[in-house]
């Protein structure tokens, strides 16, 4: 329940008074900037990989950083970070959703600056990036080294929250082909979750929660023998979502 005396502090002035001026008491309060930071997940060849921009502050020289900026006066949250995403990438039909915000006085090297981070994971294959300018590129987020600001922080909070929401929700098949193979889902989940899965194991959780279906095709053109394909059944699973527990290997 809400503590009365402390609710006062912000409503009235400190002779007891209502106050009647509510810009002059925005006016007084602490000034810094905030700003969204979007953390896009691609996966691609077996990969998880994230969206990067080099930084051009010259005292990250040559590091990276997240795609960001400045929210604007007149902008909401989720406004400023699909406003971000659509200039710097060109890419305007990926779903983001607020992952944490970051606070620290010290994250960046010219005063303090608040953060929103924003996460999507995609299929790189299927979003073709529009706009290369600044150096965009993809990277391995295993090999995410020395990055500008707090965003190796940002990205392996981001990273952790990507773990739990594919284990939560059938994320991951957005990810793959109409068509799949269960190689294929295995080979995904230990890319995203950075783990080895018993192949077993694996396959028994997800026929347990009846919602792949034999198309009666085989894979085409491997390397290896040509496995079993399946379709994903989104109908069934909107009808029994309870069925999908977290995936604990």
């Amino acid at each position: 329940m809400e503590d009365f005396s402390t609710i006062s502090r912000f409503t009235r002035s400190e002779n007891g008074k209502l106050i009647k001026n509510p810009r002059k008491l925005v006016s007084s309060y602490p000034t810094f900037p905030i700003t969204v930071d979007c953390a896009i997940f691609g996966f691609d060849e077996n990969e998880l990989k994230v969206l990067l921009i080099r930084s051009d502050l010259e005292v990250f020289k040559d590091q990276w950083s997240l795609l960001g900026d400045v929210i604007k006066d007149t902008e909401d949250l989720e406004e400023a970070a699909y406003r971000v995403l659509q200039q710097r990438t060109g890419m305007t039909n990926v779903f983001l959703e607020q992952v944490k915000t970051f606070g620290n006085p010290a994250r960046h090297p010219g005063g303090r600056v608040v953060t929103v981070a924003y996460c999507s994971l995609l299929n790189i294959r299927d979003h073709e990036l529009k706009i290369h300018d600044n150096e965009l590129h993809w990277h391995s987020v295993k090999s995410l080294c020395n990055m500008a600001f707090d965003h190796q922080t940002v990205i392996e909070y981001c990273n952790e929250w990507l773990k739990k929401r594919i284990q939560e929700n059938p994320l991951g098949f957005n990810l793959l082909p109409e068509k799949f193979s269960l190689r294929e889902l295995q080979h995904l989940y230990e890319a995203i979750l950075d783990v080895q899965l018993d192949r077993r194991n694996f396959r028994k959780k997800f026929f347990a929660m009846d919602f792949l279906d034999d198309v009666g095709e085989f894979e085409e053109d491997v390397p290896h023998r040509p496995g079993k394909l399946y379709k994903f059944n989104y109908e069934k699973y909107e009808k029994n979502k309870r069925k999908w527990f977290a995936i604990d290997f």
